[in-house]
């Protein structure tokens, strides 16, 4: 996590909003920073809380009967976490955790209602941003039912590289066997896999991705759903 607070205009989709709209929101962002596993919210929670990451990663996480989890999609600096709850009262339907240590600029939902009352910017943002969410949802839908784990693996350690911004990423096996809906075996084995091409390393929660080279090879093995949705996250602030 930053030593710093990297202030709220390090959230795109802040700093992409019209001046006049960002100083009704301005005054309510708050700097929070949370810790690694920190939940957010819990499905059926009611949302009172608006979260636009500075840094670090969010993962919205669908819960089953069973207690099960998958990962549904992932909200870094581009994005924000809970923004239709700025269109009225608004109940989750997934579990949002840090999946990396961040700092967030956070809001009320009764002030967000407030700006985006008043501000179409403000409302437009929420509405454009759940369609994003929406559209990733869907996109990591049909990676897992036809995609290999490995493709899916890769993906999801260039999204953390990204959001980490670091090349080295603190994950457990069993934290990363939950994201993808898959067992630890089959991650330990997929791991064990990469790292025999040199592209990480790996050891105790921790893995390393050892060069530009190394993160070249990591998207190649992405299929073009994972490109689509790294594309669809990087241009969503520049709307």
């Amino acid at each position: 996590m930053h030593a710093i607070d990297p202030g709220p205009l390090s959230n795109k989709l802040l700093a992409a909003l019209p001046r006049e709209a960002f100083e009704l929101l301005r005054p309510h962002l708050t700097t929070i920073g949370l810790a690694q596993g920190t939940v957010l919210f819990e499905v059926g929670n009611e949302i009172d809380q608006i979260y636009f990451p500075l840094s670090g990663m969010i993962s919205l996480v669908a819960v089953m009967k069973d207690g099960k989890a998958i990962e549904t999609a992932t909200v870094g600096r581009e994005g924000v976490v809970g923004a239709m709850a700025g269109l009225g009262l608004h109940r989750t339907r997934v579990r949002a955790l840090a999946q990396l240590p961040i700092f967030a600029s956070q809001i009320s939902a009764s002030h967000l209602r407030k700006a985006a009352i008043t501000s179409k910017p403000v409302a437009d943002l929420c509405v454009r941003y759940n369609e994003v969410l929406l559209e990733q949802a869907r996109i990591t839908a049909a990676c897992n039912a036809l995609h290999p784990i490995e493709a899916r693996f890769c993906r999801w350690l260039l999204q953390s590289y990204d959001r980490a911004e670091s090349d080295t990423i603190q994950l457990t096996q069993e934290f990363l066997s939950e994201m993808l809906g898959v067992r630890r075996t089959s991650v330990t084995e997929v791991a064990i896999k990469i790292q025999a091409v040199g592209a990480i390393s790996y050891t105790r929660g921790v893995i390393f991705i050892n060069s530009t080279h190394s993160r070249r090879w990591l998207a190649s093995a992405m299929r073009r759903c994972e490109k689509r949705t790294a594309r669809l996250m990087l241009h969503t602030g520049d709307r």
